[in-house]
Parts: structure tokens; C-alpha cells; sequence
């Protein structure tokens, strides 16, 4: 479900964008100067504020490929399909960092600032929307869905498309500050920090219901609480658990460092340090990532998923239990 959500919104939207941004690239007519690397912080066509640091970059777009090479694999021979829009949004972030190899060389392009800019900031709705998904799938395999606040099916639903909306707010906000015209330009990053205050709300709301969820499975289901205990403990439910935590505080941290940042307005000092970019955005979304490639969800959610009796469908209460299907 999420996948075919974003799968059809980030298509249409990327060309949609492609096309204004590149016809505001191509209007730009502000005098740049001579030399790009003399001054980059007071350069105004340098919309980093910095030259990107070539070797910061390839350690960064090095460890996210390899991350994505792994789930890739793991998506292949462990399963967990469901798992894909996370990879996708890695691959959209390692592009990001590709384009940050040319505006070191090219620091005062618009065009390639804009390709850059909207491949880092957009490619975590991806893995945000993943953690959505997994929820469920975890509530499901343990059959407590009727531990989480609402029926599994319709609260996914609901928050993906709450990434889709602050996904698609942010593109358009993030399009429009690459306007010549300032007042369009700062109409732009109002509507783009709309987006990333959305989103933060989103994802804060998710980490109180997922952290309620677990507190309900170990408060009233003790049997299903402790039911790896006699596993390893790299085999045990609970530690998937304790993964998508981690994953989502990550995101969180670097909500709250974009939202920091973009109130900061276009020259605020989170904007143009390379440092608060690397430590606010790329360090938690980092972990949020990595988290997974040790703790593989589709190693530990690989039951069928059979309708039974206590998960709300048509108005009815159901739930999921483990079984095979035919």
C-alpha cells in the first residue's frame, strides 16, 4: 500500500517540479562571482552557503550505497517486500549526495543546488512511511492488533498519507525557494517548513502510539511479551521492536534539526554549516537506516498473514493470526 501511494505521487511530482525548477534555473540572472571558492558564505548565487567537502561526501554516499546494496539483498533472498520504499529512499538520498560531488565543483549551479537539495530532503518521507508499515506487520505477526490505538489497517493509511501530504507540501515549498524573486522565495520556505512542521507532528504522533503499542503488549500480554525469551536474543521479537525505536528516533532528531534550520530562514547559521548538516541530517538518518541491516524485519516477520476474528474489517472486529493460506 505504501509503496503504490508514494510510487504514484513521487513520479508525476518529480517531473512537475523538474520542469519549474529548470525554468527557474534558466531565468536566474544574478551576477555571480569570479571566483566561486573565495567567499562561498557572503557568494549569492551559493545557495549552500559552503563548497561541499568532497571527502565528507564520499564517505556519506559510500556507507548509504552500501546500505542500500544490503537490503536490496535482503529484500531478495530474506524477504520483506514491504520493506522496498525504504531502499527506494535510499537510492534517492544517495543520488542526493551524488549531486553534492558536482556542486563542489560547480558551487554556484542553481540547477544541480536544486537536484541536491530535493533528493536530501524528500528521501526520508520514504523511510518515515516504512516505519508506518512496519508497525502494523509487527502488531500483526505477534497478533496484538488489537493492542494498537486504531485498526492497523486504517491507522497505516492514515499515516501515509500524512508522509504523502508533507512529502508533496515540502516538494512544492522546496521548488518555489529556488525563485529569483524574494518574496516568492521566502513564500516558498514558509510552505516548505509547513511541510517539515507536519511531518514532525506526524512522526511525533507515530512514536507515541508505537511506544504506547509496546507498553500495552507488555503490560496486559505477558505470554506474548516473553515469548523469544528463550531465544537468542538477535532472534527475539522485541528486539525488532527496539530497532524501529532507534529508526524512529533518528527521524525524529533530524525533524527537528530541519524544522531548526529552515525557521532559521535562507542564511541561518544551521543552514550554511556543512557540520549541523552532516550532524543534525544525514548522522540520524544514518542510524535510522543502518538500524535495519542487523535486524532485518523480513528475518522476523515472516508468518503468513491469515484474517481471524479480532482486526476491524467492514465494521467488524478482526485480527490476524499466523497460518498458512492454501
Amino acid at each position: 500500500m505504501a509503496r503504490s501511494i508514494l510510487a504514484s505521487t513521487l513520479f508525476p511530482l518529480t517531473l512537475l517540479l523538474t520542469c519549474v525548477t529548470s525554468a527557474r534555473a534558466a531565468s536566474n540572472s544574478t551576477q555571480c562571482p569570479s571566483d566561486p571558492y573565495l567567499d562561498p558564505r557572503n557568494d549569492p548565487c551559493n545557495d549552500l552557503g559552503y563548497i561541499a567537502n568532497n571527502t565528507l561526501t564520499a564517505v556519506a554516499f559510500s556507507l548509504v550505497l552500501l546500505i542500500a546494496f544490503i537490503q536490496t539483498y535482503q529484500i531478495i533472498y530474506k524477504g520483506g517486500k514491504w520493506m522496498l520504499p525504504m531502499v527506494l529512499g535510499e537510492y534517492i538520498y544517495v543520488i542526493g549526495f551524488g549531486f553534492r560531488f558536482a556542486l563542489h565543483y560547480n558551487p554556484d549551479s542553481l540547477g544541480i543546488y536544486i537536484a541536491e537539495y530535493l533528493m536530501i530532503v524528500l528521501s526520508p518521507c520514504f523511510f518515515v512511511a516504512t516505519n508506518y508499515v512496519l508497525l502494523g506487520r509487527l502488531a500483526r505477526e505477534i497478533d496484538c492488533v488489537h493492542r494498537v490505538l486504531l485498526p492497523v489497517r486504517r491507522l497505516t493509511l492514515i499515516f501515509v498519507l500524512s508522509d504523502v501530504t508533507t512529502f508533496i507540501i515540502q516538494a512544492v515549498g522546496a521548488s518555489i525557494t529556488t525563485s529569483t524573486v524574494y518574496s516568492s522565495a521566502l513564500a516558498g520556505l514558509h510552505i516548505f517548513l509547513a511541510g517539515l512542521v507536519l511531518q514532525l507532528a506526524s512522526v511525533s504522533l507515530f512514536c507515541v502510539v508505537y511506544a504506547r503499542f509496546l507498553y500495552k503488549v507488555r503490560a496486559e500480554e505477558q505470554a506474548i511479551w516473553m515469548r523469544d525469551s528463550k531465544q537468542y536474543w538477535n532472534n527475539d521479537w522485541r528486539t525488532l521492536a527496539a530497532a524501529a525505536a532507534i529508526s524512529c528516533i533518528g527521524i525524529l532528531i533530524r525533524s527537528c534539526y530541519r524544522v531548526a534550520e529552515v525557521a532559521q530562514g535562507f542564511h541561518g547559521s544551521l543552514t550554511s554549516s556543512e557540520e549541523a548538516f552532516y550532524l543534525g541530517d544525514t548522522l540520524p538518518l544514518f542510524v535510522a537506516i543502518l538500524i535495519y541491516v542487523p535486524f532485518w524485519p523480513g528475518r522476523f516477520i515472516t508468518a503468513r498473514l491469515a484474517p481471524s476474528v479480532n482486526e476491524p474489517q467492514n465494521g467488524q472486529e478482526l485480527s490476524y493470526s499466523r497460518g498458512t493460506l492454501g
